[in-house]
């Protein structure tokens, strides 16, 4: 059974502005004549790497509450310019809405079980993906998500 990391995503808004901030970055590799890979650099490396390679995905949490996930490909390790070590969170491309569900603010990332994970939109059902991210953000933070 994959297991995930939950992870703040600081600065965005909403899941469009993930997705906008992916497709900029793709642009700008593109414009450079570079292949662009979705990565998100953390300062550790998760020990339970094997779990997470084995179907994990990395969940967003946007303005308290988790809304996206993104599947992971790889875990990379590597060294930054000051000679620190890091971890690259490789990742698909694609950004899947979930279903809202609140989450206190954290620093770092945090593992979350398959079993504790919110499900994609897409599979719920009930006409979710076409309601707007800020009625089921609100619907979320009213616990009626």
């Amino acid at each position: 059974m994959p297991l995930h990391l939950v992870k703040l995503c600081v600065g965005v808004e909403s899941v469009q502005d993930l997705e906008g901030w992916i497709a900029r970055r793709a642009r700008a590799a593109q414009a450079r004549g570079e292949a662009f890979t979705p990565e998100h650099v953390t300062r550790m490396t998760p020990k339970r790497g094997d779990e997470i390679r084995d179907g994990g995905s990395l969940y967003w949490v946007i303005k308290g509450q988790i809304a996206a996930r993104q599947g992971i490909l790889d875990l990379r390790g590597l060294v930054d310019g000051e000679g620190v070590s890091r971890c690259a969170i490789v990742l698909e491309p694609q950004v899947r809405p979930v279903r809202p569900r609140p989450m206190r603010a954290f620093q770092g990332w945090r593992y979350l079980a398959e079993k504790d994970a919110p499900p994609d939109l897409a599979e719920t059902g009930a006409g979710l993906t076409d309601m707007p991210e800020s009625l089921r953000r609100e619907l979320g933070e009213l616990g009626l998500l």
